[in-house]
C-alpha cells in the first residue's frame, strides 16, 4: 500500500482560506448545474464532470504513489461509499431542479447532525446532551423551513421534493462514516477515482435503462424530468461548460484536501457554512431569488446547531470537556476533505 511521505505545515489561516475558496466553487457548480436541469438529464451531466474530474484525479495520483494506490483489500466497502455519494448528488441536483439553491443548501446542512447522530451506533462515538440538543434544535430548523401546510401556496413545491435534499444528506452522512473507517486504507486522489468511476458505471446505467427519455414521457414534475430526461447532445458552448463543471469539481477536490491538510477539522468545518450566504447570493444574482423569513430563519437553526456540534467536538478533543479524541491523520483530513467536494 502506497503512501505519502508529503506532510504540510499547520497553516490554519490558509487552511481556512481554501475551506472558504472551495464552499464558494462548490456553490458557483451548482448554481451552473441548476441553470441546465431544464436542458439537459442529470446522469448526462454526472457523466460528461465525473470523466473531466477522473482525469484530474489520475494526475493528482501520480503524486500520491501512482496506480498501486488503487489497490484495496476492501472493495466492497469502497463500493457502498461511491453509491452513497452517487444518491446524495442524485437527490440534491435533482432537488435543485425545483428548489430555490438556498433552500437545498441549508437543509443539506443537517448532514453534519445527521453524521453525528450515525457515529453513535456505527462509530461507537458517546454524545451527551449537549450536542443531542443541538441536533434537536437543527431538525425543529428543518421543519421550519419545509412548514407542514405550505405546499397550499402558489408555486410550493411538493413535500417529496423537498424530501431529496434530507435523502442527499443522509447518504452523504453514511458515506462520511464508512470514510472514517477507510481513511487509511487510501489516499484521498484514490478513493476520489473509486467515486467518479461509480459516478460513471450510475450515469451509463441511466443512459441504458432511461437515455431514449420513456420515463419522463408525461411528467411535469421538474426534478423527475431533470432525473429521466432524454440525452441530448450538448452544443459546442455547453460542451465547454460541461468541461467547466468538471474542472470545478475537480479544483474543489484539491481545495478542500488542501484545506484539510493545513488544519484540524474542527477548526474548518464551521466555515463550510460559507455555503449558505453563498447560496443566497448566487440565488439572488442568478435567478431572482431571496429566501423568506422562515428560510432564513431555518437557516439559522440549523447552521448554529451545526456549528456548535463542532465547536462541542473540538472541546472534546481538546481535554475541555470529558473523553479525548485522538487527532486525525493528514491522510483522514485528506480523504474527508475528498467527501466534501460535493455536492
Amino acid at each position: 500500500m502506497a503512501s505519502s511521505s508529503f506532510r504540510p505545515a499547520n497553516d490554519p489561516r490558509l487552511g481556512i482560506a481554501f475551506i472558504c475558496l472551495g464552499m464558494v466553487v462548490i456553490t458557483v457548480n451548482d448554481s451552473i448545474v441548476k441553470v441546465f436541469s431544464d436542458r439537459y438529464p442529470l446522469h448526462e451531466i454526472v457523466f460528461v464532470r465525473a470523466a473531466v474530474a477522473l482525469l484530474f484525479s489520475l494526475v493528482v495520483l501520480q503524486f500520491e504513489g501512482g496506480l498501486r494506490a488503487l489497490r484495496t483489500g476492501r472493495p466492497a466497502a469502497h463500493i457502498a461509499r461511491g453509491l452513497c455519494m452517487v444518491v446524495a448528488n442524485l437527490a440534491f441536483f435533482g432537488a435543485l431542479a425545483s428548489v430555490p439553491l438556498a433552500d437545498v443548501t441549508a437543509l443539506f446542512f443537517v448532514a453534519p447532525l445527521l453524521i453525528t447522530l450515525l457515529s453513535i451506533p456505527f462509530l461507537g462515538e458517546k454524545v451527551g446532551i449537549r450536542r443531542f440538543t443541538a441536533v434537536a434544535v437543527g431538525f425543529v430548523g428543518v421543519l421550519v423551513m419545509l412548514r407542514p401546510g405550505a405546499e397550499e401556496l402558489e408555486h410550493a413545491p411538493d413535500r417529496l421534493t423537498l424530501l431529496l435534499p434530507m435523502v442527499a444528506a443522509l447518504a452523504y452522512a453514511t458515506m462520511q462514516i464508512l470514510t472514517r473507517k477507510l481513511r487509511a486504507s487510501a489516499p484521498a486522489s484514490a478513493m476520489a477515482i473509486y467515486i467518479q468511476g461509480m459516478f460513471i458505471t450510475v450515469s451509463l446505467g441511466f443512459f441504458i435503462v432511461a437515455g431514449d427519455g420513456r420515463f419522463a414521457e408525461g411528467v411535469e414534475n421538474k426534478s423527475w424530468l431533470f432525473l429521466f430526461r432524454a440525452w441530448v447532445w450538448p452544443t459546442l458552448e455547453h460542451w465547454l461548460v460541461f468541461v467547466l463543471l468538471g474542472g470545478l469539481s475537480g479544483f474543489i477536490a484539491y481545495a478542500l484536501t488542501q484545506a484539510y491538510r493545513l488544519a484540524d477539522a474542527a477548526t474548518l468545518a464551521p466555515f463550510e457554512y460559507v455555503a449558505l450566504p453563498s447560496a443566497i447570493a448566487l440565488g439572488w444574482l442568478v435567478f431572482d431569488h431571496l429566501p423568506d423569513l422562515w428560510v432564513l430563519l431555518g437557516c439559522t437553526l440549523i447552521a448554529g446547531s451545526g456549528i456548535y456540534v463542532y465547536w462541542r467536538e473540538r472541546k472534546l478533543a481538546e481535554g475541555g470537556g470529558g473523553r479525548r479524541r485522538p487527532e486525525p491523520t493528514e491522510r483522514g483530513r485528506a480523504a474527508r476533505a475528498d467527501d466534501l467536494a460535493d455536492p
